[in-house]
Formats: C-alpha cells, structure tokens, sequence
C-alpha cells in the first residue's frame, strides 16, 4: 500500500485532478508502480493498474501476487472494467488490495475472479454449420 500510495504522487491527473496510484508484487518480492496518466482525449488516458502492468511486464516481470491501488475515494478506487480485464489476463492469481488514500490501514481485498467473473481468457470454439 505505501508503495501504491507513492507512486499516486506521479499521477498526472490535471482534468480530473484523480490521482491514483499503483503497485504490482511478483513472486519474487518485487514491486513494481505505476500511476495514472490523463489526456485531453479521454479515451487515450490510462489508470494507475496498466500503467503498473505494462511497466512491468514489458520490464519481463511474470507472476504477480498482488496489486495495491491507491487514490482518494472513500473506500479505495476500483478498478475499471479495462484494467480488471488485463488483470484477469497476465496477474489472475493476484490478490487485489484497495485502500483510500486517508485511511491506507483500511484495505479492502479481493481476488481477481471477485472483480471479473467471466473475463475473456481464451476465444471460444465456434459450433459447427448444421446446415
């Protein structure tokens, strides 16, 4: 959580002024951050979550245990049906830890599966033609 709520301090967030930060945990103990990044076009800004994910994946980190995010919405910020599909698809046996960014002792946990129960893991088989 602390290093979740470091890295909240590198969100740049000036249209909403949200800032939220996040921290991935491998396996091996090792945390990587991320924050989020606003842009005038909406849609080309990204949370905290994929910010953390993509830096450590493209850094050639695998196995994450858990994710932390932080940012000042009572109960902790949730994350977005893009980061929660992401999750599902690189860190789906991590733990999900949300924490507001006044109260960082009062975490809410859940799995990945809690937040997206049927995520998109694999293109199903197409039935055959019965024609």
């Amino acid at each position: 959580m602390a290093a979740a709520a470091k890295a909240r301090k590198r969100a740049l967030a000036p249209y909403s002024k949200f800032q939220v930060g996040a921290a991935l945990l491998t396996s091996g103990r090792k945390i990587i951050t991320g924050a989020n990044v606003e842009s005038a076009s909406y849609g080309l800004t990204c949370c905290a979550e994929r910010v953390a994910l993509f830096t450590a994946l493209t850094s050639g980190a695998r196995n994450f245990t858990a994710v932390a995010i932080v940012g000042r919405s009572l109960g902790g910020p949730m994350p977005c049906g893009a980061c929660r599909q992401l999750l599902a698809e690189y860190a789906p046996r991590a733990r999900v830890w949300v924490a507001d960014s006044r109260a960082l002792r009062t975490v809410s946990e859940y799995t990945v599966s809690d937040l997206l129960p049927a995520a998109f893991l694999e293109v199903p088989a197409q039935p055959a033609d019965s024609d």
